[in-house]
Protein backbone atom coordinates (compact mmCIF):
# COMPACT_ATOMS: atom_id res chain seq x y z
CA UNK A 1 0.00 0.00 0.00
CA UNK A 2 1.49 3.61 -1.08
CA UNK A 3 0.39 6.33 0.86
CA UNK A 4 1.80 9.94 0.62
CA UNK A 5 0.32 13.02 -1.72
CA UNK A 6 1.00 13.35 -5.05
CA UNK A 7 3.25 16.91 -7.01
CA UNK A 8 -0.34 18.04 -7.26
CA UNK A 9 -1.87 17.28 -3.93
CA UNK A 10 -3.69 14.42 -3.94
CA UNK A 11 -3.83 11.32 -1.91
CA UNK A 12 -1.74 8.77 -4.01
CA UNK A 13 -4.56 6.42 -4.06
CA UNK A 14 -6.87 9.23 -5.50
CA UNK A 15 -4.21 9.59 -8.21
CA UNK A 16 -3.73 6.07 -8.76
CA UNK A 17 -7.41 5.73 -9.67
CA UNK A 18 -7.52 9.01 -11.98
CA UNK A 19 -4.51 7.52 -14.07
CA UNK A 20 -7.27 4.41 -15.20
CA UNK A 21 -10.50 6.47 -15.16
CA UNK A 22 -11.75 5.96 -19.00
CA UNK A 23 -13.57 9.20 -18.81
CA UNK A 24 -13.17 11.68 -20.97
CA UNK A 25 -9.15 11.29 -21.65
CA UNK A 26 -9.00 11.93 -17.79
CA UNK A 27 -6.80 8.89 -18.15
CA UNK A 28 -4.60 10.15 -20.93
CA UNK A 29 -4.13 13.49 -19.93
CA UNK A 30 -3.63 12.78 -16.05
CA UNK A 31 -1.10 9.83 -16.60
CA UNK A 32 1.06 12.27 -18.96
CA UNK A 33 0.43 15.16 -16.31
CA UNK A 34 2.17 12.53 -13.62
CA UNK A 35 5.03 11.61 -15.41
CA UNK A 36 5.97 15.18 -15.91
CA UNK A 37 5.12 15.80 -12.36
CA UNK A 38 6.40 12.83 -10.46
CA UNK A 39 9.78 11.86 -10.78
CA UNK A 40 10.50 10.54 -7.53
CA UNK A 41 7.23 8.53 -7.11
CA UNK A 42 7.75 5.08 -8.42
CA UNK A 43 4.00 4.15 -7.51
CA UNK A 44 2.32 6.84 -9.67
CA UNK A 45 4.50 6.57 -12.53
CA UNK A 46 4.05 3.01 -12.50
CA UNK A 47 0.27 3.50 -12.82
CA UNK A 48 0.73 6.33 -15.23
CA UNK A 49 2.83 4.35 -17.59
CA UNK A 50 0.40 1.35 -17.27
CA UNK A 51 -2.55 2.83 -17.51
CA UNK A 52 -0.59 4.97 -21.47
CA UNK A 53 0.32 1.65 -22.76
CA UNK A 54 -3.10 -0.25 -22.35
CA UNK A 55 -4.64 3.15 -23.76
CA UNK A 56 -1.97 3.07 -26.74
CA UNK A 57 -2.60 -0.71 -27.60
CA UNK A 58 -6.37 0.00 -27.14
CA UNK A 59 -5.99 3.02 -29.86
CA UNK A 60 -3.82 0.96 -32.26
CA UNK A 61 -6.14 -2.52 -31.31
CA UNK A 62 -9.16 0.08 -33.01
CA UNK A 63 -7.94 1.87 -35.44
CA UNK A 64 -6.30 -1.39 -37.27
CA UNK A 65 -10.30 -3.59 -36.31
CA UNK A 66 -11.90 -0.19 -38.73
CA UNK A 67 -8.90 0.26 -41.14
CA UNK A 68 -9.46 -4.16 -42.19
CA UNK A 69 -13.03 -4.03 -41.40
CA UNK A 70 -13.57 -1.26 -43.53
CA UNK A 71 -11.49 -2.56 -46.53
CA UNK A 72 -13.16 -6.09 -45.70
CA UNK A 73 -16.81 -4.78 -45.98
CA UNK A 74 -16.23 -2.45 -49.04
CA UNK A 75 -14.37 -5.64 -50.57
CA UNK A 76 -16.75 -8.43 -50.47
CA UNK A 77 -20.25 -6.08 -49.39
CA UNK A 78 -20.55 -8.80 -46.80
CA UNK A 79 -22.90 -7.97 -43.94
CA UNK A 80 -21.97 -10.88 -41.44
CA UNK A 81 -18.41 -10.07 -42.14
CA UNK A 82 -19.53 -6.37 -40.77
CA UNK A 83 -21.67 -8.16 -37.90
CA UNK A 84 -18.09 -9.82 -36.89
CA UNK A 85 -16.16 -6.82 -37.05
CA UNK A 86 -18.59 -5.13 -35.16
CA UNK A 87 -18.67 -8.08 -32.45
CA UNK A 88 -14.64 -8.23 -32.24
CA UNK A 89 -14.66 -4.71 -31.87
CA UNK A 90 -17.47 -4.69 -28.85
CA UNK A 91 -15.28 -7.68 -27.19
CA UNK A 92 -12.11 -4.98 -27.72
CA UNK A 93 -14.02 -2.10 -25.84
CA UNK A 94 -15.22 -4.05 -23.33
CA UNK A 95 -11.92 -5.33 -22.63
CA UNK A 96 -10.18 -1.95 -22.35
CA UNK A 97 -12.92 -0.86 -20.42
CA UNK A 98 -12.65 -3.65 -17.86
CA UNK A 99 -8.89 -3.42 -17.48
CA UNK A 100 -9.38 0.92 -16.82
CA UNK A 101 -12.45 -0.59 -14.32
CA UNK A 102 -10.18 -2.99 -12.31
CA UNK A 103 -7.31 -0.50 -12.27
CA UNK A 104 -9.20 2.50 -10.86
CA UNK A 105 -10.16 -0.08 -8.15
CA UNK A 106 -6.89 -1.30 -7.49
CA UNK A 107 -5.46 2.13 -8.06
CA UNK A 108 -7.69 3.49 -5.24
CA UNK A 109 -6.66 0.76 -2.74
CA UNK A 110 -3.37 1.58 -2.96
CA UNK A 111 -2.08 -1.45 -4.92
CA UNK A 112 0.41 -1.97 -7.25
CA UNK A 113 -0.74 -4.57 -9.46
CA UNK A 114 0.85 -5.81 -12.86
CA UNK A 115 -1.26 -6.74 -15.82
CA UNK A 116 0.90 -9.41 -18.04
CA UNK A 117 3.66 -8.31 -20.31
CA UNK A 118 1.60 -4.33 -19.87
CA UNK A 119 2.32 -4.47 -16.19
CA UNK A 120 6.53 -5.36 -16.74
CA UNK A 121 7.26 -2.89 -19.05
CA UNK A 122 5.45 -0.26 -17.09
CA UNK A 123 7.40 -1.41 -13.94
CA UNK A 124 10.53 -1.03 -16.20
CA UNK A 125 9.74 2.22 -17.62
CA UNK A 126 8.87 3.56 -13.93
CA UNK A 127 11.97 3.39 -12.69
Amino acid sequence: MSGGKTALGLDTNVGALLCYLPVCLISLVYSIIVLVTEKDNKFMRFHAFQSLIISAIYIVVMVVLQVVGTGIAIATNSSILGLLFSLVTLVVVVAFLAAMIYGCIKGYQGQKFKLPIVGDMAEKWAG
